[in-house]
């Protein structure tokens, strides 16, 4: 069996990715992995390189700015990436998502056993979306609670707009791929960047999905959906992370929007349900290890 990881960065540093920290959590279980670097104005293609492993491949690409909408241009950079897997595995990982050493074992014995398993396509992560600080994460329905990673490289298929993986049975018919879960969890740390960091992101980002840039305040959100962190985080990224600071506070005098609302309402829903209302962009066809 034969690993490829892959992702897709520019100008990584500026808006502070961990992206550094997030590729050497999966080097161990990798036997390559390709890193799409496109044009920056700062030193991440630098960083990429200093990165101290045989396995990394870096291919180089520039942004087509002219297509803007629904993050396409996203897309084109995950396949572009993609592509250029070897393996029997592909295993996508973001530039803000890191994996834990404790999990990889799991990862590994997943990929071999569900390698001749024609039935699944994709592998799943648990998600933990860190949110203003490294010790606070968001419980909402919300935010996407599992995802596919890892998808076989014989499967065909491809990421409209970089968000997720739908798979072509038909020429112009997609749907999302069959996965199996990896029991492992994807830390993701795109919230823990500072304020500015997250304001610089979105001014640059948002144009892909034609929008207008709106100023991000951490601290307008529904105090809920935020709860404290007790675990312990992936070695790989401890010393990029800030200093503990505890739950993050919100503005007690927050107005909640109508998405808020929406969510506080399929949140009891759950709880009374027993159910995940969260957004799914996979098929679940095998049910745990």
């Amino acid at each position: 069996m034969k690993v490829s990881g892959f992702t897709f960065i520019r100008n990584g540093i500026m808006l502070g990715f961990p992206f550094v920290e997030s590729i050497r959590s999966v080097l161990p279980i990798c036997d390559e992995f390709i890193v799409n670097v496109g044009v920056c104005e700062d030193e991440t293609l630098q960083a990429v390189h200093e990165i101290d492993s045989g396995k990394v491949r870096i291919v180089e690409s520039s942004w087509n700015d002219r297509i803007k909408t629904k993050g396409y241009v996203y897309g084109q950079q995950k396949m572009i990436a993609q592509f250029n897997c070897t393996g029997d595995w592909a295993f996508y990982i973001e530039g803000d998502e890191v994996v834990h050493e404790e999990d990889l074992g799991k990862i590994r014995d997943a990929m071999e056993r569900y390698l001749d398993d024609d039935e699944v396509e994709a592998l799943l992560f648990e998600y933990l979306h860190f949110y203003g600080n490294a010790d606070t994460v968001l419980h909402s329905p919300g935010w996407y609670r599992n995802a596919p990673r890892i998808i076989k490289n014989s499967v065909r298929s491809y990421a409209p707009d970089g968000l997720f993986w739908l798979v072509l049975e038909k020429n112009k018919i997609g749907r999302y791929p069959k996965a199996a879960p990896t029991g492992a969890t994807m830390y993701h740390y795109g919230w823990v960047r500072s304020q500015a960091q997250m304001n610089l992101k979105s001014r640059q980002v948002q144009r892909y999905w034609n929008k207008e840039h709106q100023e991000v305040i951490y601290a307008e959100i529904d105090p809920r959906i935020l709860k404290e962190f007790k675990g312990t985080h992936p070695k790989a990224v401890q010393e990029w992370l800030p200093p503990s600071e505890g739950l993050f506070r919100a503005d007690p005098s927050h107005r909640l929007t109508s998405r808020e609302k929406k969510h506080r309402f399929l949140l009891k829903l759950e709880k009374w349900l027993g159910m995940d209302l969260s957004k799914k962009h996979y098929t679940l066809v095998r049910h745990g290890l």
